[in-house]
């Protein structure tokens, strides 16, 4: 392998393990505190699409604000959905914010298609995404590389604010035990409520780059990056922030050395050996490869 072909591979793992990151943050962010496996995950990366969609097809809103704007769509989404579907739940049985959590997926789904459309829409993609530069005389999209820019900052500050705020501090506590650091006087509904908004913004994050890479959006986009969320987050950790950034590492790295080195007569069935991989992972260490300290009681 010459070192052309070394940095290529390079930058695309980095890139699509920026993408499978943010993507396994935002469910990990959730269940760290609720313990809940949040199945409406995908349609919060869809609302913030079609909000790309819209606003990129339709205005002519410079893209730095868009951006911001697209933002504030995934804040809202986080929040309202705690709010509406999973707040009123929240002293019920596990079983009943599952199904709300899928009960929500469904009926967004439902409202995309007949809302919206059935069929997938074009996204007017800002130039500069699909820019070729020069890394080291390998020829890249200028979008792999901002990906991969903007996750490090997303993880900076997220490190920030979760090991020097006494808000992240406190939602540190609340994932270890949340009863104890309630007791000590944690709000709940507003580390809660954080959580689902941390949530939301990492969603619209990801909505942006997967509908850069994509070039449109439909009413199903999210559960593809649901799926590979719930993938990194096995084997990084379900417990984890730490772990979760390194599942989706892990994931991109051998997904691109499997698309590498199989054959083209086998790479059809890449998908099929990545879940042969993370069933064995489940089999070997199901709690991941970092386990993360947690108490299993759920928010009440």
């Amino acid at each position: 392998m010459n070192l052309d072909i070394l940095i290529e591979f390079a930058i695309n793992v980095l890139s699509m393990g920026s993408l499978y990151a943010l993507i396994s943050l935002g469910l990990v962010f959730i269940f760290g505190i609720c313990q809940l496996i949040n199945f409406a995950y995908g349609e919060y990366i869809t609302i913030s699409a079609y909000a790309f969609y819209f606003m990129s097809v339709f205005t002519n809103i410079p893209w730095p604000i868009m951006f911001l704007l697209i933002i504030l769509v995934g804040v809202g989404v986080g929040y309202l959905s705690e709010l509406v579907a999973f707040r009123p739940f929240r002293g019920r049985s596990l079983d009943a914010l599952l199904v709300s959590s899928f009960a929500i997926s469904v009926i967004l789904q439902r409202i995309f298609q007949i809302g919206i459309s059935p069929r997938s829409k074009a996204v007017s993609v800002p130039a500069f995404f699909n820019l070729n530069v020069s890394l080291f005389g390998v020829i890249t999209p200028l979008r792999n590389l901002l990906l991969i820019g903007v996750t490090l900052i997303l993880l900076v500050v997220l490190l920030i604010i979760m090991k020097r705020t006494p808000l992240g501090i406190a939602m540190r506590g609340a994932s270890e035990n949340f009863v104890t650091a309630r007791l000590m006087g944690v709000p709940a509904n507003l580390v809660i409520s954080v959580a689902f908004i941390i949530s939301g913004i990492l969603a619209a994050v990801v909505a942006v780059f997967w509908s850069v890479r994509t070039g449109s959006v439909e009413p199903f986009m999210g559960a593809t990056p649901l799926l590979v969320g719930f993938i990194a987050i096995v084997i990084g950790g379900m417990h984890s922030l730490v772990g979760s950034v390194i599942g989706g590492y892990l994931y991109a790295l051998v997904a691109n050395v499997l698309s590498l080195v199989l054959p083209t007569s086998l790479l059809s069935y890449r998908d099929a050996i990545m879940f042969v991989i993370v069933i064995s992972f489940l089999v070997l260490k199901p709690e991941g490869l970092v386990r993360g300290s947690y108490e299993e009681e759920r928010v009440g």
